[in-house]
């Protein structure tokens, strides 16, 4: 590899974009806690899009699916396509309820609809699982990737573990002066252009795959993955796959609905549009582009499969950075890598800024300090911020070894903190009769009950089993059967001891946080919500029907 050619269009490309990035924000007053939490609500669609885009997918996408897809085939494709069903229902039905609150976190929405209680409970678990889950999986596969890529073990003469934490440092470094110095705007802008960036290079990486597979021949590279992969294109899958087919309409779907629809780090992407319409069609232009993840988050991975084998790629974690090594050109790999951090950092500082959004917002002004000012709490949330960083880079250290690769190990832990505070939401939204001990005991209980569900029942949580049948379930079908029980529980006590009416609140309409928003919804939003869902069922049909013709 030519390491300074490699180095040159690195740099080039990331001072490029952090220079673009600083130039058409430089004007933005940060110390304005609207300006640097929702980017003064000025957000076209497409800048919405890329936020909603690029903080969902990084490299524990890029690493972990394409990781998991190399052991067990396109099933695990169900991450990318069942996301555009819970994006047309935060379209259609949470948006609206959002946005008629005037809300700047949905842990807000909690203190309209039930207590101040519920809210604080909620931005907590928000803030700890982003620290201790989402953030240093960011940093660990990022490490892993740029590690590989640049060849920095061999290139410092230091281990590979030490490697892997030497990028998490910088990437999390990096990832941090976006968030201090940029806030939203800078972060959605920076996401738009790494997002163009990395779809066309994500998109050649399996071409220029197939191309090496064939020995220059494009098509005789893709009958040999045919041939001998059939197995793993099969989105379908068997009862004892990775995801099995039916777990896409229970535990799937509910983590899904909870990522799209409840997430802060997501949905404060949405609240910074500059209009209603605008947040839903850039929502819906984030489900049609969901679909082409299949073909550089999953296909990738099948065709390292084919390349390298099981014996080099281990648990998975090292397929995609063996693929991306092995075909690019010195010349491009440079370029491809900045686009690659660009991933990183915008999946880490859209994390990191919404954990500032909260801290600020939820607990400092809302909790801590009531009469805080704006640039109080902005300095709060940055000073909080940075020890946020330092609490997830140690915690990524700690990452790697586990056998089933990054990727599900997140979102098991995902499942069982998240999907509580799913269910309290869409009870919130459903009922007026929850009273707000039912949703506030419920957010806690739930994690208990969906640890003690898999222990007992699944293949155990982070390693603790608790066997006391021989019946096993699937771990998706028991965060599905936890989030149900969950809002069982919480509509039998509306039912038998409703709230009082003195507590009964409105919901979104309670309390505004400011003038009344005008909701009139874009005029697309049936025709784009059709065609995005019917592109995704026709995309499982056709690799099921390439499947079946091997």
């Amino acid at each position: 590899m030519n390491i300074a050619l490699t180095l040159g269009s690195f740099f080039l490309c990331t001072v490029l974009v952090a220079f673009i990035a600083w130039w058409r924000t430089r004007g933005m007053d940060n110390a304005n806690s609207q300006d640097y939490f929702l980017a003064g609500r000025k957000l076209p669609w497409i800048q919405v899009a890329g936020a909603l885009l690029l903080t969902n997918l990084s490299t524990e996408q890029l690493i972990g699916l394409n990781g998991a897809a190399s052991i067990h085939g396109a099933v695990v494709m169900a991450w990318e396509v069942v996301p555009v069903f819970a994006l047309i229902a935060m379209a259609w039905y949470f948006l609206p309820r959002y946005w008629s609150g005037n809300i700047t976190t949905v842990p807000q929405f909690l203190e309209q609809r039930f207590d101040a209680t519920a809210r604080r409970i909620m931005g907590i678990v928000f803030i700890i699982t982003i620290a201790l889950n989402i953030l240093p999986f960011v940093l660990y596969s990022g490490g892993v990737a740029m590690s590989t890529v640049f060849h920095v073990h061999t290139q410092l003469g230091i281990s590979e573990r030490a490697s892997f934490q030497l990028m998490a440092w910088s990437i999390g470094i990096i990832g941090t002066c976006y968030v201090l110095f940029g806030g939203m705007k800078a972060v959605a802008l920076s996401d738009t252009l790494y997002g163009a960036g990395l779809l066309v290079c994500g998109l050649l990486i399996p071409v220029l795959a197939l191309f090496k597979l064939g020995e220059g021949e494009f098509f005789a590279g893709l009958t040999r993955v045919l041939q001998h992969q059939a197995v793993k294109i099969d989105p379908v899958g068997g009862s004892r796959s990775n995801v099995p087919f039916d777990t896409l309409f229970t535990g799937m779907l509910f983590i899904n609905l909870f990522y799209w629809c409840t997430n802060q780090m997501i949905v404060q992407r949405s609240f910074g549009a500059k209009s209603f319409a605008e947040a839903q069609k850039g929502i819906l232009a984030t489900a049609g582009l969901k679909l082409l993840g299949p073909f550089f988050l999953v296909i990738p991975g099948i065709i390292a499969a084919e390349m390298f084998g099981p014996a080099a790629i281990g648990n998975g974690d090292l397929a995609y950075s063996l693929l991306v090594d092995a075909v690019l050109p010195p010349y491009l790999v440079g370029l491809f890598a900045a686009i690659f951090l660009g991933a990183v950092i915008s999946a880490f500082n859209g994390g990191l800024h919404s954990v500032s959004t909260m801290f600020s917002v939820d607990l400092y002004r809302g909790w801590l300090r009531p009469g805080a000012s704006d640039h109080e709490m902005v300095r709060a949330g940055k000073i909080f911020s940075v020890a946020i960083v330092v609490v997830s880079i140690l915690t990524s250290n700690l990452l790697g070894g586990s056998s089933e690769g990054i990727f599900t190990m997140m979102k098991q832990v995902m499942s069982a903190f998240k999907l509580p505070l799913l269910a309290v939401v869409v009870v919130g939204m459903i009922s007026r009769r929850v009273p707000a001990w039912a949703a506030n005991f419920s957010m806690v209980l739930g994690v208990f009950t969906s640890i003690l569900l898999n222990s007992a029942f699944g293949d155990g949580f982070l390693g603790f089993r608790l066997k006391v049948s021989s019946l096993h379930v699937h771990w998706l079908h028991l965060a599905a059967l936890n989030t149900v029980l969950l809002c069982g529980f919480m509509l039998i006590i509306g039912r038998f001891a409703p709230a009082r009416p003195a507590e009964v609140r409105v919901g979104a309409t309670a309390a505004p946080a400011g003038p009344a928003v005008d909701l009139t919804p874009w005029s697309g939003l049936r025709v784009a919500s059709i065609v995005v869902a019917l592109a995704a069922i026709g995309l499982y049909f056709a690799l099921w029907r390439v499947a079946g013709a091997r």
